[in-house]
């Protein structure tokens, strides 16, 4: 009976202590704590900028663009430009007021930067000597306008003509202009009259088509009445057959 109690009282020893042991071992064991991750190295936005030289030009004349960058791996200007390297500088011939962009794309972002260059007219080629008087230039730029027989349509050569008067016009707003109906001497002087001021009128309209004010421009028929040439052959009919300008004072 001794002998049974021994043996429970070590059984029951034995469990106190496997218990005690497992406790302690689940003290020793510590949760690690979780690994961090370096962040990755952020890349610098791209820098640009753009200049012209000089900023104020005529029509054809040389402009220097000049640009720098930093952190970009890719450069563009447009208009007309294309793809440039880091930093340079390029000849530019605009004949329009324009704005350059250079565009700087890197692994950071894009940049851009503007240059402004403005255009002034070019002088005309034949922009008239100052001591050429406004008569002289009007006889030299002011065309007439040259018909078929019996006709009061306006032909090609004709609107070629009347293309280069409202040029002239257009420069020399302050002048007024007649314009004559011509025939030659076939057909009676009622129905030339009728044919010149068709003529005349054909050629005014003509020209307020191209923006010339109506208000600029009156007309008159002298039918056959005052021939530029008196042969009686073709060569000279085709002189007659005409819309002719005078200026108005």
């Amino acid at each position: 009976m001794q002998d049974s109690s021994f043996r429970k009282l070590g059984l029951l020893l034995g469990v106190v202590a496997c218990v005690a042991f497992a406790g302690g071992c689940k003290k020793q064991v510590a949760s690690r704590p979780p690994a961090q991750t370096a962040p990755a190295p952020t890349s610098a936005q791209p820098t640009v900028t753009l200049n012209a030289s000089p900023t104020s030009v005529k029509s054809g004349d040389t402009v220097t663009l000049s640009w720098t960058s930093t952190e970009a791996t890719d450069l563009d200007i447009e208009p007309g430009v294309g793809k440039v390297t880091a930093q340079g500088s390029t000849p530019v011939n605009p004949t329009v007021s324009t704005t350059y962009t250079i565009t700087a794309t890197g692994p950071g972002g894009t940049a851009t930067s503007d240059a402004r260059v403005t255009v002034g007219a070019a002088p005309a080629e034949n922009a008239p000597a100052e001591n050429r008087s406004l008569s002289e230039l009007f006889e030299q730029n002011v065309k007439d306008a040259f018909f078929d027989f019996n006709k009061s349509d306006v032909r090609a050569d004709a609107r070629d003509n009347l293309a280069k008067t409202a040029e002239f016009l257009r420069s020399y707003p302050q002048i007024r202009v007649t314009i004559e109906g011509h025939c030659d001497e076939r057909g009676s002087t009622e129905y030339n009259i009728g044919l010149g001021e068709r003529r005349a009128q054909a050629a005014k309209n003509y020209l307020i088509s191209l923006g010339i004010s109506a208000t600029r421009m009156d007309t008159v028929s002298w039918g056959k009445e005052r021939p530029f040439c008196t042969e009686h052959d073709e060569s000279c009919w085709q002189q007659n057959r005409r819309a002719h300008f005078v200026a108005a004072h």
